[in-house]
């Protein structure tokens, strides 16, 4: 009988390092915690694995000199553009220093009143105070300051003043702000653009407005440059800071790393356990409105349990509809029946309203992420249990 539901936690772990073998060290983590916690493994459990524990022991590092050759090899010098960088010390700063080193002239067109992710470029009561429309308006940092003094773009969790940071890193930087893409091509017609979600739109209408010379930031390092890391799907998306002159970017080949886990974990345990690489979990925080998602997705590998979307039924809609009249033991059993028989699809059906309409990858990664945190905890593997039970199982 069971007497809970979904449990997560987070695998403490050693501090593995490049060149490390990473499915052992992880399967002999998830057994000590199990032995030592008296717990057990069951069919259908899931392994979470965060990204920057795969990347980092594959080495999959890259340096500011091998990522502005790529650009150079792309762009060449002269005068260059990129367009809708997220506002981040962690995820851009270290990629604009390397940009910056190629051009004579780089323009950084920032969107506002905040970035792609949701983080503020200025103050958001002051902006709807100041009568711009986002839509339409656009601006060289002069005028931008004529309505927007350094005080009003001062980020309120970091402190940091984004226009004035990335201006630091090179003195070729010059900084304009647009929510057009297209705003840029006044400036250079060479662009980088840099947004995350959207950015096959961005470049379509960048390429179709004109522009000579246009990558993505997910076409730059898609192959290895004198030595470096690179990644072949996501280039340099996904990447962060490893050093001031060094990014870690996302990992690749995870399909076969997911693979292997799996395989070793059955191999040892008997058991047919789930294994997913994830990152940035697919949530905003209600109070500064920040969208953490700021990899280009959540789970770039994931074995094929973890594929599809939830079929799920709406307890509370047969409690207060078809089965109002019934209570206690009555309406348990009666649930349990429903839950026992549903179709194998539910789309379209009201029978399912309210239940989150995303992909299990998605949700169990965002999960995962939310368990692991992203400091100290020293928990970079995540064991998930009870997820694929209902109300009905036994």
């Amino acid at each position: 009988m069971r007497y809970s539901g979904v449990t997560a936690k987070g695998i403490i772990t050693p501090i593995f390092k490049c060149g490390d073998n990473l499915t052992d060290g992880i399967i002999e983590s998830i057994m000590t915690s199990v032995r030592n916690e008296g717990t057990s493994l069951s069919d259908g459990d899931i392994i979470g694995v965060t990204e920057a524990l795969v990347a980092r022991t594959q080495g999959n590092y890259a340096t500011c000199e091998q990522i502005a050759l790529d650009i150079r090899d792309k762009f060449g010098g002269g005068t260059m553009g990129i367009v809708f960088p997220i506002l981040s010390r962690n995820r851009f700063a270290v990629l604009l220093r390397a940009i910056s080193m190629v051009p004579e002239k780089l323009y950084v067109q920032l969107s506002y009143p905040t970035d792609e992710v949701g983080n503020p470029l200025v103050d958001r009561n002051l902006f709807d105070d100041s009568g711009v429309n986002p839509g339409c308006d656009s601006f060289t940092e002069e005028e931008f300051r004529a309505i927007f003094d350094k005080n009003s773009t001062i980020h309120r969790f970091t402190g940091v003043d984004y226009i004035e940071y990335y201006k630091s890193l090179n003195p070729n930087i010059e900084v304009i702000f647009s929510n057009d893409p297209t705003y840029i091509l006044k400036y250079t017609k060479n662009v980088l653009n840099c947004d995350i979600h959207t950015r096959f739109r961005t470049q379509k209408l960048i390429k179709k407005a004109g522009a000579e010379k246009s990558y993505r930031l997910d076409e730059i390092l898609t192959s290895p440059v004198q030595g470096s890391g690179y990644n072949p799907c996501y280039g340099l998306l996904g990447s962060n800071k490893a050093t001031e002159y060094k990014v870690k970017l996302f990992p690749r080949d995870a399909q076969a790393f997911v693979d292997e886990l799996a395989s070793k974990l059955h191999a040892r345990t008997g058991k047919k356990i789930e294994v997913l690489i994830y990152g940035d979990g697919g949530f905003k925080d209600p109070v500064d409105g920040i969208w953490e998602l700021a990899d280009p997705v959540i789970s770039p590998a994931y074995t094929s349990g973890l594929d599809g979307t939830p079929n799920e039924l709406k307890i509370k809609y047969f409690a207060d509809n078809e089965f109002a009249s019934l209570s206690g033991e009555e309406l348990a059993i009666a649930m349990k029946e429903q839950i026992r028989k549903k179709d194998c699809s539910l789309v379209g059906s009201m029978q399912s309203q309210g239940t989150t309409p995303r992909r299990i990858a998605d949700l169990v990664g965002s999960l995962c992420d939310l368990v692991s945190g992203s400091g100290d905890r020293g928990t970079p593997v995540v064991l998930i249990q009870g997820y694929f039970s209902n109300y009905a199982s036994e």
